[in-house]
């Protein structure tokens, strides 16, 4: 945990004097499980200085709080501050038997202000706390991911050198391994401040959030490896088994959880359809729903209101779908980041292979295509639909069609592996194994970059620095891949063969890992596209039904309001349904269904980039119904 220790004179203006004053609360005892909690997460900043920034923002939450509510209070009428200081008086316990005389609105709105100042400011410090536990249990999320895999690295290494610092070192110099390699880092620039690694990995199995898995492993590991390469080799074996099996346990736990909240989807995504639906047709029966109501914004009708609420309601529900899906993905099908190169020239060039490029260069078509449809006289809300279609969906079909790519490449270097395997348990080295697999195997999409690496381990041969001239080759070509499962296996290579590991030992584990690392995306991509299909499904069903009742209900009942309009025996409201005003609520609360149906399906099946293709096409169907059929 890299933390900083500078003092107050080295803070800024601002935290110098939030630390002045509330410095000393880091000490008080209702902050010591903070203080537990703080030390898992890595933060950088020290705990005082956390604490003081903490209180200063509470008390500003606080004051803000105060000042707006004792204005809006001071603002309501006379009659209607007495009926809420009425309602009060008589739903609480003790003070309902109490004779408490009528108060001023002033006196009322400096009490009901400091109130909620305070609870404010409580409500900030206690979301501190729970912050600093977020923060941790991510920390352990992260390393529980990868520790299995830095293990099983570790494993391998540990056959050809059983020296523990430098295990540790080569496996905390391995991106792959995140939150564990950091750890580890962590582990050594402690050991090297204490002058012990026992030390060392006692300080970070101490405060690592990891309790059940990097904790008990770092205590063991040294005392393994003071009794020889063997018991360590084989501690590192077992222990990267049972941290497999764990994982693959946890990994069935959040497949549940996935279950659960798409059922949840479903029903969430619905019901706001439904009460839109039920409301436009319960108007007739209950003319109070068309009452107006003043708001901050305007005069509303209670059902405008409620129709607003559901927009924002299904908007809101999509966006949380979308992210429960993210955070339960499991570790082995997590999509690949991308990033926009820094050259401007190289964005543009690179907008067909790389989604972030596309995210970029797509704006300016975008924007264009939002003037043209303004300019055409559409609707505010379809010009910002559209032109959202406009730009979602061709970065989508950017990040599908690198996806297709990266697949096709994660498939023949499981080929790749398996061949160099085979020349490398004959006796061959490993740069003349390459280089036979090169001219003898074609790897389709691969096969440039293996002809590359081939290249580039051809100059190794009688230099001084052949190993890192390896190396190197070997972190070209798998930067050159760019698949999560290329860095996570091909990548592992250069350190073990470094460390002096047997290259038939290395190929054998790295073939057993790459297969297993495939059947596993392969089998959670399967289980991923059943939500996709959820989502698509829910969309679609939800236009179906709100077409249906435009196509059919609107207009009898619009008819019936005409009958109770011309007749007096009739209590039944005539302004109730407005064929032209529903018909386009109904098409917005579906437009909203579709956005978060499309987010939800695009993120579980592989990502941001692909839930703005699912939620742009939906878009653009639910257009084409509602307009192809004169309902929009």
């Amino acid at each position: 945990m890299s933390v900083d220790h500078r003092s107050p004179r080295q803070l800024g203006a601002v935290d110098k004097g939030l630390y002045a004053l509330f410095s000393r609360h880091a000490d008080s005892s209702t902050h010591d499980r903070d203080r537990q909690r703080y030390r898992s997460t890595g933060l950088k900043t020290s705990f005082d200085v956390f604490i003081a920034r903490l209180y200063g923002l509470g008390w500003l939450a606080g004051i803000a709080a105060a000042v707006l509510v004792f204005v809006v209070t001071t603002a309501l009428p006379p009659s209607l501050a007495g009926r809420v200081f009425e309602f009060f008086s008589r739903g609480l316990p003790i003070i309902n038997q109490l004779r408490i005389p009528s108060v001023g609105s002033v006196p009322l709105a400096v009490t009901v202000s400091l109130f909620t100042g305070a609870v404010i400011r409580w409500l900030v410090i206690r979301a501190g706390g729970w912050y600093l536990g977020r923060l941790g249990a991510a920390r352990r999320d992260r390393i529980e991911r990868t520790l299995p895999g830095a293990v099983r690295y570790m494993r391998v290494l540990a056959s050809g050198n059983s020296d523990t610092r430098e295990l540790l070192h080569r496996v905390a110099g391995q991106d792959a391994y995140g939150a564990t390699a950091e750890s580890l880092q962590d582990a050594l620039n402690r050991a090297a401040l204490a002058g012990s690694l026992d030390e060392g990995l006692s300080l970070v199995a101490r405060d690592t959030p990891s309790r059940d898995g990097l904790a008990p492993f770092l205590l063991k590991l040294n005392e393994h490896a003071s009794q020889g390469g063997d018991s360590l080799e084989g501690y590192l074996q077992m222990e990267g088994r049972l941290l497999s099996h764990k994982q693959e346990r946890a990994h069935q736990r959040a497949t549940g959880y996935l279950e659960l909240i798409a059922e949840l989807f479903v029903v969430v995504l619905i019901f706001p359809a439904l009460t839109v639906l039920i409301l436009t047709v319960a108007g007739v029966l209950s003319p109070g729903l068309g009452e107006e109501t003043t708001t901050p914004l305007g005069q509303f009708t209670i059902r405008g209101l409620i129709f607003a609420g559901s927009l924002v309601f299904v908007l809101v529900a999509g966006i949380g779908g979308a992210w429960a899906v993210s955070a339960l993905r499991p570790t082995n099908h997590a999509t690949p980041s991308y990033e926009p190169p820094s050259h401007p020239l190289n964005i543009v060039r690179t907008a067909g292979q790389n989604p972030a490029s596309a995210a970029v260069v797509c704006l300016l078509p975008a924007a264009l295509v939002l003037l043209v449809l303004a300019a055409l006289g559409y609707r505010v809300a379809d010009v910002l639909l559209l032109g959202y279609a406009a730009y979602s969906i061709p970065v989508g079909l950017v990040s599908v069609r690198r996806a297709r790519v990266d697949d096709a490449k994660d498939r023949e270097i499981r080929d790749f592996v398996h061949a160099i395997s085979g020349h490398v348990s004959l006796g061959r080295p490993f740069p003349d194994a390459v280089q036979r697999v090169a001219q003898e195997v074609d790897f389709g999409p691969l096969q440039s970059d293996v002809e590359a690496l081939a290249f580039n381990l051809s100059l190794t041969t009688g230099t001084e620095d052949g190993d890192d001239v390896r190396a190197a080759a070997l972190d070209r070509f798998v930067d050159r891949i760019g698949t999560p499962l290329a860095s996570q296996t091909v990548g592992l290579v250069v350190g073990a063969l470094e460390s002096g590991s047997d290259t038939e030992s290395v190929f054998e584990t790295l073939e057993t890992e790459i297969g297993r690392l495939y059947h596993e995306r392969k089998t959670l991509r399967s289980r991923m596209l059943v939500y996709s299909a959820v989502g698509w499904t829910t969309a679609l069903l939800v236009v179906g039904i709100i077409v249906a009742v435009n196509m059919t209900v609107l207009d009898s009942f619009s008819q019936l309001s005409g009958v109770a309009d011309s007749s007096a025996q009739m209590t039944l409201d005539p302004n109730a349904v407005d064929p032209a005003r529903d018909q386009y609520r109904f098409y917005l609360i579906a437009q909203a269904t579709v956005l978060a149906c499309g987010w939800f399906a695009g993120v579980a099946s592989r990502g941001t980039y692909e839930a703005l293709l699912h939620s742009g096409a939906l878009v653009v169907i639910t257009y084409l119904v509602f307009a192809g059929l004169g309902v929009a």
